[in-house]
């Protein structure tokens, strides 16, 4: 896995005027709901991997006691202050081992900073190894490669004592790889009217939904693809995948 992005490492501070809570309320509902369908016991416990700023769990805690991880401890300290009735821990997805275990674990797109395939199978023996009998696991990658299309988006918002705004711009310098690339461009203004400028490259991984499949299997796992349908994305767009821990 490459070294910690900007975004997560010098600019996490940003992080709330790139990306707000708020906005993710139907995306969280939206992964709850998936793990509830094919969990085979009751969801109680859920482990979030690559939770980032925590504004997924900010949602998903209405409905699981959620335990979150992420390799980022600046990231994991934004996270405890926005959600302080989770349990937090600095760890990275492929090695982190808590000693227990959980009826669900959730990755949200941290799993595209599985670059290489074996990264990606250790994420998800991660995952196995901290799921109950009967439990469930989603990932939920930003990029398939069957289903990939280069684009671009802009966003950001006003904060208390600060403004963002950003270009995100994702492309496949090599379509015969693995991976593809996020090029971001970020307009910081702070309270005194200054701007600073920053670019940040995120490599992501980029594999096939076969490959994506037999992962998830190899490790245990029953697998399964289903669609990531939201009021927001073009229908087909986006996939989840499903792994059913027998």
């Amino acid at each position: 896995m490459q070294d910690q992005p900007k975004l997560y490492h010098q600019l996490a501070d940003w992080w709330y005027v790139l990306s707000r809570v708020e906005e993710y309320e139907e995306e969280a509902a939206t992964y709850a709901q998936a793990l509830k369908a094919h969990a085979r016991r009751p969801l109680r416990e859920v482990l979030e991997l690559g939770s980032g700023g925590g504004n997924n769990a900010y949602h998903m805690k209405a409905s699981f006691a959620m335990t979150l991880v992420d390799v980022s401890e600046r990231m994991v300290a934004l996270s405890r202050r926005t959600n302080p009735d989770c349990e937090h821990h600095v760890g990275d997805m492929r090695t982190v081992r808590l000693g227990r275990d959980f009826d669900g674990v959730f990755i949200h797109d941290a799993i595209d900073y599985m670059t290489t395939r074996d990264d990606l199978r250790r994420a998800v023996e991660t995952a196995f190894v901290h799921c109950r009998s009967g439990g469930v696991a989603l990932l939920a990658p930003d990029h398939v490669r069957e289903i990939f299309m280069p684009s671009t988006s802009h966003g950001g918002s006003d904060g208390a004592d600060r403004a963002l705004r950003y270009l995100e711009w994702t492309w496949d310098p090599d379509p015969a790889d693995d991976t593809c690339i996020t090029d971001y461009a970020y307009m910081l203004r702070t309270a005194d009217g200054e701007v600073q400028v920053e670019h940040d490259r995120h490599v992501h991984g980029l594999f096939p939904r076969q490959t994506w499949l037999d992962t998830i299997r190899a490790v245990g796992f029953e697998p399964m693809v289903i669609p990531f349908e939201h009021s927001e994305l073009e229908p087909g767009a986006h996939e989840l995948f499903i792994g059913v821990k027998p």
